[in-house]
């Protein structure tokens, strides 16, 4: 009895060690994480760049070279494709800004389209209200149309989507000669939408951003 008894106490501690085992930890997840993104980094042949290189160079990215700046404090990566015409947002201002896009899961892959309002559902016109607090940018999602939003449950704009704001000029598409802010950007899950957020999974994204009238 003694002998059974010691047993199936072993057998619990092998299943519960086996559990744990099997138990992936945020940690290990943060890993799987940083691997995608060196991943993807590598195979885009992507030039990384600091954000004193960034400064110096007038707040650009040469695409020739496929330049991204990495910010440390947020570990997001910023391409920035077009400045675009127009005017930054400036200090204390606030503006409705229309975003079409594209979102890449790169824990599923370099071309796992996740979500778009480009490709399809073309009339959802994905719109946020942002505002520049001494360059903190903030911004909720409009329920109206907007596939974020619908997706995920969340009118709170990726911390990520706002870091551009700081460096491209908001205008409107109405003329020959206009341009609108387009980049593409890494964004780690803790600057990301609340899907990733939660599952920690990085998304790449390429934005176009205008002002609305």
């Amino acid at each position: 009895m003694k002998n059974f008894k010691l047993l199936i106490c072993i057998v619990l501690a092998a299943l519960a060690f086996a559990s744990c085992s099997d138990t992936e930890t945020y940690a290990d997840m943060k890993k799987k994480e940083r691997s995608a993104i060196n991943r993807y980094i590598t195979n885009q042949n992507i030039k990384v760049i600091k954000e004193s290189q960034f400064e110096q160079q007038g707040c650009t990215t040469d695409t020739s070279k496929n330049e991204f700046v990495l910010f440390e404090s947020t570990g997001v990566y910023m391409q920035i494709r077009s400045k675009g015409t127009g005017e930054k947002l400036k200090d204390g201002e606030t503006a409705d800004v229309t975003c079409r896009f594209n979102e890449y899961n790169l824990l599923e892959g370099d071309s796992a389209l996740q979500l778009t309002n480009i490709y399809q559902y073309a009339w959802c016109n994905d719109k946020m209200t942002v505002k520049n607090t001494s360059g903190t940018f903030s911004g909720v999602f409009s329920k109206k149309f907007c596939m974020m939003y619908t997706s995920y449950n969340s009118q709170a704009v990726p911390s990520g989507w706002l870091v551009p704001l700081a460096y491209v000029n908001l205008g409107r598409y109405d003329s020959a000669d206009a341009e609108l802010a387009k980049v593409k950007l890494i964004v780690p899950h803790s600057q990301g939408q609340s899907a990733a957020a939660q599952s920690v999974y990085p998304c790449m994204y390429e934005i176009t951003y205008e002002r609305c009238r």
